[in-house]
């Protein structure tokens, strides 16, 4: 298995370091506000130079990714290829421990499956050759749920405060992971059961995520030299700065928007992404892995700056849950829609913005069928993950949805 992971790698070095990433630096789909490696590069600049990099309405990454990127890890062009390939090798590796870790084996002969789907997919390696910061985002996450899937609890939760540092709404998967630290990654839809009473137990490991997320917090405050940072990173999530176009749903809905409704309606699109939590915890908490897995389809589709990261993590991941695939209804259905999107948001952006013989109005119809594909495969694995355990259907019976 080895062997055939570093030749991946090396296949991936080998376009990092070719004039493909130039190409694509600059894509909307790949890089957002929140994510852009041009914008970061400006920031550094600023920083190192004595100019408060928030002081503007451009840079928007976290103030750990300022101090990290100024001192520790060279963002030169070359170096930096090598450092975000370097990063999706890790989130494989971490991916293939996962699925062990599901599957309570030490070694199987599906980790190559497993890894590669992560590698080749498009919706992950474009990004990467993009140097969009949302690899580290990708990477953190599986690495949140390998220590998670060990029982690590303090390297998951100290994971997981700096990817909530990094993008705010990841916060939203505090529960599921509080739920995996008390359980186990072992599959359960088969044979639900109720979550035993361990909430006593939840509370000291909620208390150390608050310390590890308090302490990032007067970190990155003592970096920016103060607390205006927050209002331009955690802030453009509630507030949308940056209209910036994306294959989110978000920014052309707040195109269109009259200033006196924008502030309700920015009120009613950041409550909705709480309104899953509950519902997928309680009705996964037998199995919150998958809880966890379906927290993160509902942000790949609906939060405020997505790229296609997002969307590519909920999908690589369904490589550790072969259970449910006889359950899908409409795998092919899902996945041709996602190869339309796939293949016409590139386009459809390029005829607005490259050519100008296109408007909004084509790209926005594309990042709805986008978010129609997400939709459609996050419903999907919520139905095959509740039908796992009814089991396989008997003469004379049929399963139907009311």
């Amino acid at each position: 298995m080895a062997l055939e992971l570093w030749f991946a790698v090396a296949t991936r070095v080998a376009l990092a370091l070719s004039s493909v990433g130039s190409y694509l630096q600059d894509d909307d789909q790949l890089s957002s506000p929140l994510t852009s490696y041009d914008r970061l590069q400006e920031g550094i600049y600023l920083f190192q130079h004595g100019i408060d990099p928030y002081s503007g309405g451009t840079f928007r990454h976290s103030p750990l990714a300022l101090s990290l990127f100024s001192t520790v890890i060279p963002l030169s062009r070359v170096p930096s290829k090598l450092i975000w390939t370097l990063t999706d090798a890790v989130g494989a590796w971490a991916l293939v421990n996962i699925w062990r870790a599901r599957s309570n084996t030490a070694r199987s002969t599906r980790d190559l499956r497993v890894a590669a789907i992560y590698l080749i997919n498009p919706y992950i390696f474009l990004p990467c050759l993009a140097l969009s910061t949302s690899t580290f985002e990708t990477t953190l996450q599986l690495l949140v749920l390998m220590f998670a899937s060990r029982g690590q609890s303090s390297a998951s939760l100290l994971a997981l405060a700096v990817l909530a540092h990094l993008s705010l709404p990841n916060l939203l998967l505090l529960p599921p992971i509080l739920l995996l630290l008390l359980s186990d990654p072992l599959s359960h839809l088969a044979s639900p059961r109720p979550f035993p009473k361990k909430h006593r137990k939840s509370l000291p490991l909620a208390a150390e995520f608050i310390v590890f997320f308090a302490a990032l917090t007067l970190a990155s405050s003592l970096t920016a030299g103060g607390w205006g940072w927050m209002r331009n990173t955690w802030g453009a999530g509630f507030m949308l700065p940056d209209l910036t176009p994306n294959p989110g749903l978000w920014w052309y809905f707040f195109t269109e928007m009259f200033d006196h409704f924008r502030p309700f309606f920015l009120m009613v699109f950041s409550m909705h992404l709480l309104i899953y939590v509950a519902p997928l915890c309680i009705k996964f908490q037998h199995d919150p892995l998958y809880a966890h897995f379906l927290m993160l389809g509902v942000l790949g589709t609906f939060k405020p700056y997505p790229t296609l990261s997002d969307a590519g993590l909920f999908l690589s991941l369904i490589a550790l849950f072969p259970e449910i695939y006889p359950y899908l209804r409409y795998p092919i259905v899902t996945t041709l829609v996602h190869l339309h999107a796939f293949l016409m948001l590139p386009l459809f952006h390029h005829l607005w913005i490259g050519t100008g013989t296109g408007n909004a109005n084509f790209f926005y119809a594309i990042t709805l069928l986008f978010g129609l594909a997400n939709g459609g495969a996050f419903l999907d694995c919520v139905w095959a993950g509740l039908r796992v355990a009814i089991g396989e259907e008997k003469d004379g019976w049929a399963v139907v949805q009311e």
